[in-house]
């Protein structure tokens, strides 16, 4: 039956459902013609009626379907030029996404061809192919936002609260061993709530959720992104981690899962990867973006034909544009308002600060950002590298930004291996990293702190390999970086030998000490708490197997470590020393000879900071000198020993206040169960030394003997 059609309206972009039908706006400025597709199912080659769309208003192409309603699969074709060398890039003959579109219903099909051009071509791109392709390509559907969130409300945990656990969404539950009824979805993920309350963790970070698109030549190899970072749909939950029980069941299931986890006090954050998109460069396939207005979305070089690469992912999103600020903009208010997601981790977020080619915090996104009331209140994460060669930006992002922070993660990693030279940098990252944050009024907590992420090895693999091992991704163990500040205890990879072992699990309880003691904000890798492994792969984006999946076996065997980790958290909870939203002055501002953070060496004279052998270092936070603390929290200060090196030390313990005495709540050199003690449980030290243990962290607590 053929619709009736009507003019519509150019906003808002997407398919957006309204009484007795749905409003279809698509901007593109260089198009000639657009048409809308209508779809009875995902498979049909031969859509059900062609619609031409004959309204454009400020180059959005718009029109409004009678007797359409949610569920509707839909998909665009759009006709212009083909000149690759001017640009332009159209091609009616493939089937392509919308940007806006709130579901898709699966994959591109393998085998298919989704180039723009002839592959078999000896004018290679600037061929034209004009094969069809609707019979391989996901539909768009058209989706219904209503949903019942019971009251559901953000929890708007503080940073300076806040404990993040990064995880991929799929691999939490896809193991056969992780027990949920639903592995590898949203919905499994609902399943494991309880878990991952019990941590005390109260931000669940995921690896990107938007769906994406696996390259051809990891397809060619048999392998699949795994990771997605190679978005495909901004507003588009990805329908890999759906039950599939009907058309558009992922945008309900991630309703179901961010309610889920509200309930119990936990955030959720998103990676975003809004620097590139799937389509590659000048050899990718024509998908979306591409197809619909090239020169618009993607920054290109002088010649035209190809594109600026600042992501290294062969295209760059041209934040110069309107319509791209205006895209990603409206993708995280979508998110936030219809979704109820709290934050965001901005992959490469650099890339989104460069205006002409150079990076500013002053860039009309971050401007854009800032003024947002819905953004308002959101965690706001940036990555802040790419792969340009002004690439670090730690510290330059604007005020309201948090940052990864990769020169901890590096800094902590070499401490802890031994390496010489340490303590300067060392006394920057365990106090929040103001030689990174200071200078422009930041706090601690723009320092998104981590010792591991999904980029690199796991803990348990830190500690267990020299070298990377990526031969399964079949690159030559070419990719993944060299330099990962790891060492093996020993022996390369798993061993029988109990010496090593035990070592590695010291080594493993210091990184979680240094981790959940430093000033800043944690960021915890799923599964190392439990001593997770990928067998010694630093780059497992293409591995979707028991490689990348949680096995929760190695829970089972390792709950001592998992009830180690769990006290962590609890005692960096209870204790504000570690959470201080300002830093350290280095000055006694009581007046009572005690400086708010004290420095020592062994044997309590200054550190010598310039010594280049130097791997042993203290500090004590003194309680009275802490914004924000509280009655018995100002009577308590906190001594922290860090030996690093392969001998133990005496320590010559500090005169804090009259009639305190120190108690041990952590030494890790201790067998679980007596290494970490609740502050009640910690009895008195008899004398005025104590001896780290080689290799060893040590958290001792002063406080007047009775209270």
């Amino acid at each position: 039956m053929v619709k009736r059609v009507r003019e519509g309206s150019c906003f808002p972009q997407g398919a957006t459902p309204a009484e007795g039908g749905v409003n279809f706006a698509l901007f593109s400025r260089h198009a000639e013609g657009v048409d809308l597709l209508l779809f009875d199912r995902p498979q049909d080659s031969s859509p059900a009626e062609i619609i031409q769309i004959i309204n454009r208003t400020r180059f959005v192409w718009h029109c409004f379907v009678e007797g359409v309603t949610a569920g509707q699969l839909y998909a665009y074709r759009v006709r212009g030029p083909y000149q690759p060398q001017n640009g332009l890039r159209f091609n009616p003959n493939r089937l392509l996404i919308d940007p806006y579109a709130r579901a898709i219903t699966g994959k591109f099909v393998p085998g298919v061809c989704h180039l723009g051009y002839d592959p078999a071509s000896t004018l290679a791109d600037f061929s034209f192919n004009k094969r069809g392709n609707a019979g391989g390509a996901p539909k768009c559907i058209v989706i219904d936002d209503r949903f019942d969130w019971e009251g559901d409300v953000s929890p708007r945990v503080p940073l300076r609260e806040t404990v993040i656990y990064e995880v991929h969404l799929k691999g939490l539950t896809a193991h056969v061993s992780s027990g949920v009824k639903y592995p590898g979805t949203y919905l499994g993920v609902v399943e494991k709530i309880p878990y991952l309350k019990s941590l005390g963790i109260t931000a669940v970070e995921f690896l990107p959720l938007h769906h994406c698109h696996s390259e051809d030549a990891l397809v060619k190899r048999g392998l699949t992104n795994y990771w997605g970072y190679n978005t495909l749909g901004y507003f588009a939950p990805d329908s890999r981690f759906s039950t599939g029980w009907f058309p558009g069941c992922q945008v309900q299931e991630f309703k179901q899962m961010v309610k889920s986890l509200h309930k119990e006090g936990i955030e959720i954050i998103l990676d975003v990867v809004y620097n590139h998109t799937c389509e590659g460069d000048e050899r990718g396939p024509t998908l979306c973006f591409r197809g619909i207005d090239n020169p618009t979305y993607y920054k290109l070089q002088d010649d035209k034909r190809y594109y600026k690469d600042y992501s290294g992912c062969g295209n760059t999103l041209n934040f110069d544009e309107f319509q791209v600020v205006q895209m990603v903009m409206d993708s995280l208010r979508y998110w936030v308002k219809e979704m109820h997601v709290d934050g965001f981790r901005f992959d490469l977020a650099t890339v989104l600060g460069r205006e002409k080619g150079c990076f500013s915090r002053d860039a009309g996104f971050f401007a854009a950002v800032r003024q947002d009331p819905v953004l308002a209140g959101v965690k706001l994460i940036a990555e802040p590298w790419d792969a340009c060669c002004d690439s670090n930006q730690v510290g330059n992002f604007p005020l309201d930004w948090a940052e990864w922070n990769g020169s901890y993660r590096d800094c902590v990693r070499k401490f802890i291996k031994g390496v010489p030279g340490m303590l300067p940098e060392m006394g920057y990252r365990l106090t929040g990293s103001s030689d990174l944050f200071a200078d422009d009024g930041r706090s601690p907590f723009n320092s998104i702190n981590y010792v591991t992420c999904h980029d690199g090895f796991t803990l348990n693999d830190l500690v267990s390999y020299e070298k990377k091992h990526n031969g399964v991704n079949l690159e030559g163990n070419k990719d993944g970086v060299d330099e990962n500040h790891s060492f093996n205890c020993g022996h390369e990879g798993e061993t029988f030998n109990q010496v090593i072992k035990e070592l590695r699990k010291k080594n493993i309880k210091n990184f979680f000490a240094l981790l959940l003691i430093s000033q800043g904000v944690p960021m915890i890798l799923g599964g190392d708490e439990f001593l997770r492994t990928q067998r010694g792969n630093n780059n497992a984006y293409c591995q979707d197997n028991g490689i990348s999946y949680f096995d929760w076996s190695l829970a089972d065997i390792n709950q001592d470590l998992i009830e180690y980790v769990r006290k962590m958290i609890a005692f960096r909870k209870r204790h504000p020393h570690f959470r201080q939203e300002g830093f350290f002055t280095g000055r006694d501002l009581d007046l009572d000879a005690m400086k708010d953070i004290n420095w020592y060496s062994e044997d309590l004279a200054s550190p010598d900071w310039g010594s280049p052998e130097k791997g042993f270092l203290a500090f004590l936070i003194q309680g009275s000198e802490l914004t924000g603390a509280t009655g018995g929290e100002k009577e308590c200060d906190i001594l922290v020993v860090l030996n690093a090196l392969k001998s133990g030390k005496v320590f010559n313990l500090p005169r804090t206040r009259p009639g305190a005495v120190f108690s041990r709540i952590l030494d890790t050199s201790l067998p679980y169960g007596r290494d970490l003690l609740a502050d009640e449980e910690a009895a008195p030290l008899p004398g005025r030394f104590y001896e780290a243990a080689p290799q060893s962290v040590v958290i001792l607590l002063s406080k007047i003997t009775g209270k």
